[in-house]
């Protein structure tokens, strides 16, 4: 009987390693410290961690399904490399999606959360101003503007679209992207922008707003992989 207590207790604890695991996998991949296109070993990590295949299996099963790895046939698991097309193609979803979510959380917000976002906004203000416009925030969770709009938006299906599948795509891009098309000042401009036509409960303002400053923030990325694609160009 003692025994089959002890699996019971392990068993419970499976999710909780698997969690574990997640975490530390999404991290390690969206900072580079997995670089994209690296082949990903489970029997390695499984060593590394110090777990069973179990948990470690469930946590790959859920970084796959976040888009961060893929599985190659007679490869393996691999992580991904976000492609110039595949960016492009994030950013025109997020336009529709964000927009729609500003719209909506205009509806649902509360007075609490649109404070708690001017108290945010001025502590990116107060980076920025540290860093000299070096760069923006590498917001992540309750950090992320975006993030809590739509997490405000109260629609739990935009929830799971832009905040699951696409969010750490778009995080390991920041992270892993130059820095040489950032434009920190404007950004935080216009996110004081749509805040303030979410304060005015102005639904169909706060979308325009929010498809514009994601229009431009795709543009922004076009012109740089356009200006890396000639640099890198073979000269005849």
């Amino acid at each position: 009987m003692p025994q089959l207590t002890d699996r019971k207790r392990d068993s419970a604890k499976e999710p909780t390693k698997s969690n574990s695991l997640l975490e530390v996998l999404v991290e390690r991949i969206v900072t580079g410290v997995f670089p994209a296109g690296s082949k990903i070993s489970e029997p390695e990590l499984a060593r590394q961690f110090e777990v069973s295949r179990g948990p470690l299996r469930e946590a790959m099963m859920r970084v796959e399904s976040l888009g961060l790895v893929e599985r190659i046939p007679h490869v393996g698991a691999r992580v991904v490399a976000l492609t110039p097309e595949k960016l492009v193609e994030i950013y025109a979803v997020r336009e529709a999606l964000e927009g729609m979510a500003a719209r909506q959380a205009c509806e649902h917000i509360t007075d609490a959360e649109i404070e708690g976002l001017a108290v945010l906004l001025d502590t990116h203000q107060a980076h920025i101003e540290q860093v000299d416009g070096a760069s923006y925030f590498h917001q992540h969770g309750d950090f992320d503007f975006h993030y809590r709009i739509i997490q405000a938006s109260r629609n739990s299906k935009l929830i799971s679209l832009l905040c699951d599948e696409l969010y750490h795509l778009l995080r390991m891009y920041r992270f892993q992207s130059p820095r040489s098309h950032s434009r920190p000042e404007r950004a935080l401009n216009e996110h004081i922008q749509i805040l303030s036509a979410i304060r005015d409960r102005d639904g169909e303002l706060a979308e325009m707003l929010m498809r514009r400053h994601i229009l431009r923030s795709r543009r922004l990325i076009e012109s740089q992989l356009k200006h890396e694609a000639s640099r890198n160009k073979p000269r005849s």
